[in-house]
This record gives C-alpha cells, sequence and structure tokens, in this order.
C-alpha cells in the first residue's frame, strides 16, 4: 500500500489570492462606476432604463422652468437613436469652475452629484435631487454634443462614453438663452435602442400638467422624410393639475359640476391640490414632489387623505347630512370615486432611494393638510350642491361598506367552516407548499372536467367557473361578494379582500386563467383580468398572476402531430410537415386507385395530406392534449400578468368595462384591423 502523501504547502501566489488588504480595494474614478453599475442609477438598460435617460436631460429644463426661467421645451428624437432636449432656460454656466478648475458645463457632465441643488441661488426646488442626471446620461451615451446659448455667445462641447473629445469653445453667436443635449444610447450598454414614442409623449404630458404655463413639445423625425412630415404633439394647460384632473376623469361621469383647485404656499412649501369625485367606485389619487411622481406616496399623501376625511366629516356634522347616530365618514368613504391629483414643491425633498418613491418630509404633511383643510371648507361653503353630491356620495359609500362588511363576513365564516375544502366544485392539489402550487380558473364544466384529469393533482388545482362573472367595474364590493362564482374564487385564493386582503394568505403561486381561444372566451378573461386588477392587484404586481395559451390548431400527418399556437404560424407548420414528408419521415396514405403522375403526388400531398383540427374550446381536447399543450410546465406557453403603466391601465379598464358605451365603440373601430383569431 503506498504511502499517503502529505498535503501540499500553499504557495506564495495562493496566499496572496485569499488576502484581503488595500490591493482588492477598486477605486471607480469619474463616471466608471455608472458603466459599471448603471442599474444602480437607471434602474436597468432595458427599455426603462433607456427612457430613464430622457427623463434625466428633460428633469433639468423642468427645473428651470419651475425656477421661472423656461418657457419652451422641445424633444426631439431623431434617426440612429438619437435624442435631443432643448429649452429657453438660462443656459448652463460655462466660465470655469474654480474647485475643478474646468468648465462648469464639463464639470456638470463629468462629475457625479455636481449641479446647481445643492448650494444656494441655483434653484429653489428641483426634481433632480442628486445630481446625476446629466453626467449619468454622458456617462451611458455613446456621444453626447452638449450646447449652450448664454452670455450673447454659442458654446458647445462633446464626448464619446463620458470623456470629453476637446474642451468648450466657443461657436458662435446668440441672442437668445437656453441649452440643448443631443445624445445617443450606446449600444454597448443597452439592449433596447428604440424609443417608444407613446411612452415619452405619456410622460411629457404629464409634466406640462404639473408646470402649467410651459409648453412642451415632442416631434418624431425618425420616420419622417421632410421637417413638415415629422410627428408632433404640443402640450400646454394653464390650469395646472386641475386640467390633469379633468384628463384623467375622461369618460368617467363626473359627480358634481367644478373640480376643486387650490394652490398655495405654506412654510416654504407649494401645494397644488385638484380633485373631483365621479359616479366610479374606484379611488384615482396621483401624487407629486418636484414633479416627481411618488409611487409609494408618503407625507403629502397622509397629509391630504387626513384633511380630506376631515374636512368632509365637518362639513357634514355642520350641515346635519350625517344624522346624529351615525358614525362618521371614514377614509374609505370618502375616496370611492375620487379622482385627485396632489403636487408639492419644496426646497430640500427627502426621497426614499434614487428611484424617488416616497416623499419623507414631514413639513409637506403639515403643509398639505393645512391647504386641502381649508380651501376644501371654502369650496363646500361656496358651493352648497356640488357639496352635497359630494357629501351624498360619500353617505352612500359609507352604506355600502357596512353591508360589504357583512356579506365578507359571510363568505369568511363560509370558509372557516368548510374547513378549507374550499368550494366543492375545486379540485385541490395536495401538495401545502404554496410555492409549489398552481390554480387553473377555467371556464364550464367541460373544459374543467378536462383540466381535472389532465392535470398533475400533485401541484395543480382546478376551479371551473360557470359562465361570465359579474363585471366588477360596475359594481359595488358588497354586491360583488354575493356572486358565487367570485365568492368561490376569493375562498379558493384564500387571500380575503378589501380591508382585510393578505398576500401571505396566498395559497397558490400561480393564479392561471384559462379560457377557451375565442370571443367568449376572451370576455370572460378580460372579465376576471378586471377583477384581479380593481381588488387583487398586488398579486399582479408580485408576479403571481398568468394566462395560459391553448393551441388553436391540431395538424396531423399520419403519425405526427403538431400543436400550432397562433394563425400566423399555420402555413408555416403545414408546409413543414409536408417537406418533411416528402423526405420520407411520413408516407402519405394512397388516396386514389390508379397513382397519378408525379405532378399530381406533389400537388395531394400539398393539399390533402395534412389533418387540420380547430380548436374552439379547451373542452375539445382529452385530458391527454390538454396536459401536454397547456398545462405540462416543461412544453406549455403561458404570459404573465404585468403592470407596466398604472394610469393607462386604469383608462383601458374604464374604455372596456365601464358604462359608456361611445368610448368603447371608439376603441374598437380603432383597432378592428388588430383583432387576431375572431369566430363570426
Amino acid at each position: 500500500m503506498p504511502p499517503k502523501k502529505k498535503p501540499a504547502t500553499p504557495t506564495k501566489p495562493q496566499e496572496e489570492k485569499n488576502e484581503y488588504t488595500a490591493k482588492q480595494i477598486v477605486v471607480l474614478e469619474g463616471l466608471a462606476p455608472v458603466r459599471k453599475r448603471p442599474g444602480m442609477y437607471i434602474g436597468n438598460t432595458a427599455s426603462e432604463g433607456l427612457h430613464h435617460l430622457v427623463w434625466e436631460v428633460v428633469d433639468n429644463s423642468i427645473d428651470e422652468a419651475m425656477a421661472g426661467y423656461c418657457k419652451n421645451i422641445v424633444v426631439t428624437l431623431l434617426p440612429e437613436y438619437k435624442v435631443s432636449v432643448a429649452d429657453d432656460g438660462r443656459g448652463i454656466p460655462v466660465e470655469k469652475h474654480k474647485q475643478t478648475r474646468k468648465s462648469a458645463l464639463e464639470t456638470v457632465m463629468t462629475t457625479l452629484h455636481a449641479g446647481g441643488k445643492f448650494g444656494t441661488g441655483g434653484y429653489k426646488v428641483s426634481g433632480g435631487l442628486h445630481g446625476v442626471g446629466l453626467s449619468v446620461v454622458n456617462a451611458l451615451s455613446e456621444h453626447v454634443t452638449a450646447e449652450v446659448h448664454r452670455d450673447g455667445g454659442t458654446w458647445q462641447i462633446d464626448f464619446e462614453r463620458g470623456k470629453p473629445l476637446k474642451k468648450v469653445s466657443r461657436t458662435g453667436s446668440a441672442k437668445d438663452t437656453g441649452t440643448i443635449i443631443t445624445f445617443k444610447p450606446d449600444p454597448q450598454i443597452f439592449t433596447v435602442l428604440d424609443y417608444d414614442i407613446s411612452i415619452i409623449r405619456d410622460h411629457l404630458r404629464q409634466q406640462a400638467y404639473l408646470t402649467k404655463g410651459v409648453t412642451i413639445r415632442l416631434v418624431d423625425t425618425r420616420a419622417a422624410k421632410k421637417k413638415e412630415d415629422a410627428l408632433t404633439y404640443t402640450f400646454y394647460f394653464e390650469g395646472g393639475v386641475a386640467s390633469y384632473v379633468q384628463h384623467l376623469n375622461y369618460n368617467k361621469e363626473p359627480k358634481h359640476e367644478t373640480t376643486f383647485y387650490a394652490e398655495k404656499e405654506v412654510n416654504g412649501v407649494l401645494v397644488e391640490v385638484a380633485l373631483r369625485y365621479t359616479t366610479e367606485y374606484k379611488e384615482t389619487l396621483y401624487t407629486f414632489a418636484n414633479n416627481i411622481y411618488t409611487v409609494e406616496g408618503g407625507m403629502h399623501l397622509i397629509g391630504f387623505r387626513t384633511a380630506l376625511t376631515r374636512a368632509l366629516n365637518s362639513y357634514a356634522r355642520k350641515q346635519e347630512l350625517l344624522k346624529e347616530k351615525e358614525d362618521n365618514l371614514s377614509g374609505e368613504d370618502v375616496r370611492e370615486g375620487l379622482t385627485a391629483v396632489v403636487s408639492v414643491k419644496l426646497k430640500n425633498p427627502q426621497f426614499e432611494g434614487q428611484t424617488k418613491a416616497k416623499l419623507g418630509n414631514v413639513e409637506a404633511k403639515s403643509a398639505v393638510d393645512q391647504v386641502t383643510s381649508d380651501s376644501l371648507l371654502t369650496y363646500l361653503e361656496e358651493h352648497p350642491r356640488d357639496a352635497e353630491a359630494i357629501i351624498g356620495k360619500c353617505v352612500l359609500a359609507q352604506r355600502a361598506r357596512i353591508a360589504a362588511r357583512t356579506a365578507r363576513d359571510t363568505v369568511l365564516r363560509k370558509g372557516a367552516l368548510e374547513g378549507f375544502m374550499l368550494p366543492g366544485k375545486l379540485a385541490d392539489c395536495s401538495t401545502r407548499d404554496p410555492k409549489r402550487s398552481e390554480l387553473f380558473i377555467v371556464e364550464g364544466d367541460s373544459a374543467g372536467g378536462s383540466a381535472k384529469q389532465g392535470r398533475d393533482r400533485n401541484f395543480q388545482a382546478i376551479l371551473p367557473l360557470r359562465g361570465k362573472i359579474l363585471n366588477v367595474e360596475r359594481a359595488r364590493l358588497d354586491k360583488m361578494l354575493a356572486n358565487n362564482e367570485i365568492k368561490s374564487l376569493i375562498i379558493a385564493m384564500g387571500t380575503n379582500i378589501g380591508e382585510q386582503f393578505d398576500m401571505t394568505k396566498l395559497r397558490y403561486d400561480r393564479i392561471v386563467i384559462m379560457t377557451d381561444a375565442d370571443v367568449d372566451g376572451a370576455h370572460i378573461r378580460t372579465l376576471l383580468l378586471t377583477l384581479f386588477y380593481r381588488y387583487f392587484r398586488q398579486l399582479i404586481l408580485e408576479g403571481h398572476l398568468y394566462i395560459a395559451e391553448p393551441p388553436l390548431y391540431r395538424l396531423q400527418v399520419g403519425k405526427e402531430i403538431r400543436y400550432v399556437y397562433d394563425a400566423e404560424e399555420l402555413e408555416n407548420a403545414q408546409k413543414e410537415l409536408v417537406v418533411e414528408m416528402k423526405k420520407g419521415k411520413q408516407k402519405p396514405k394512397k388516396q386514389v386507385s390508379e397513382p397519378p403522375d408525379v405532378e399530381g403526388i406533389l400537388e395531394m400531398v400539398e393539399t390533402s395530406s395534412v389533418s387540420i383540427q380547430r380548436y374552439k374550446g379547451l373542452g375539445e381536447m382529452n385530458p391527454h392534449q390538454l396536459w401536454e399543450t397547456t398545462m405540462d410546465p416543461s412544453r406549455r406557453q403561458m404570459s404573465q400578468v404585468t403592470i407596466d403603466d398604472a394610469e393607462k391601465a386604469d383608462q383601458v379598464f374604464d374604455v372596456l368595462m365601464g358604462d359608456e358605451v361611445a368610448p368603447r365603440k371608439k376603441f374598437i373601430h380603432l383597432r378592428a384591423k388588430e383583432v387576431k383569431n375572431l369566430d363570426i
């Protein structure tokens, strides 16, 4: 038996490899950190990050507008993925900066956290909190040209991937003032380079609402052969956020005649508030701080909601619109059918993170509370008819809430009494691990039967629904909970609904809508999507909602079977099967007593050898077919439901599922040619 070898003694290079000393500390200077970790600054390097470059440059122009120095902003989409943003503000300073000993323009373009937001006298309020906007755009662009008009001259500097090609130089004279930034995103950084004009258009429109009196133009020259052929949008709103509320309420029926609007500065915080009630049941509320959309709200949102509830209760009690024995209106009551926009502008905003999703300034809460409370009470006194309509809407919501709570408690009691056996028609899975479980919502007993037999019982549950569920866009919570199909779904998911919604109680990681590939199936799918969007939006945001994609066709040649999921793929799939058959993989059965000539054989193969079956319903598939095409995780096609733009999604649901017929008719006419697989 050979002797055991002694462990080798580690060599010096190995020792150095395991060390953690100053040698391992890497310092990234200038704009290198941005190129190394772009996601830290713009979110990602896909479409969202690409458009974020435009927002960063536009924000600088908006800052000039909020300071009162800019009246016009022009965003131009140019060929070869270039973008130009021009304004008539003061122009970025070009003189030498004492600290960097470079031009102030070059300093702003190449130094992180450099700008007019930190010192005094630059900007009173600013959306560019961290001062990284232009420098980040410069770092992540293949080429940038900065042109400044000020002090009677035109100044220019060019960059490549963040590095200046030469110093700032004067290129001519100018009578006007302003800044023009032209940039081309770096293909080494971004996975997407083509800008979506609809995303940019909606963002610029929003900025125009929030900065009243400023004209913002969007010009798309990418497909224009001549200058006059360019697609152009112009946004100008003198009414500020009041105009924004009017825009948000397009297609909705107002509950009262006039829009409430207030604008006032309190302790250095400029507050703008507008609201109007509609006959809808949901709340539409957007909050902004220095023109930045605060997705998660913050102190200004708390101040508004507190003041709204207090002011309406105070007026209702004073005018005896609430009976003595009746409880005060709750926050939920006063927000039903409300459309509101709250915008604050303050000197030192405290956002949570670079994404600026939530405002933390306590002074914003007290300022918004004071302005909303005082102005709303005055508005109610001066508009008694509108006040009566608003309070009437809130009181009705209060009564519906009490009725809904009773109905919800009934749902909970039923679920508890059945001991999580759940609805009788639910075929539950055997595993109790929510992370492994899937719930398929199918239409009808026929499809439900196939799905139950074809599923993997270990982790897949089936819930058949009978007919079309209630359109929740037109119904209150109490009426919704009285619907047996919706009630069964709520109990099956386990999350509860409304105020008692608890995401941690979700019993399935994937909720899959599996409907027929016809008009009725599409309608049921839309009704279910409306339900999830309005009452279970958190499920969508956290990626739990999916749409199954069953095949439209089954092709067969001999023993060869292929499923086709899109009508556009049908012809190609047929040709592929015919080619395979010609090669001898599948021999065609003789369909004539005497063999025709060679051309006749080829014609027969191409026209009659492929058997095509069109599926109009899931019930037409046997359990095995449904499993292998639609439910088998290794082979199925499935789309995850996401909410890329909550405001746009909200408007689409209003149009498709709301009470107004005219907007829906217009929507259908405009998009009729886009419809595929329509059964007539």
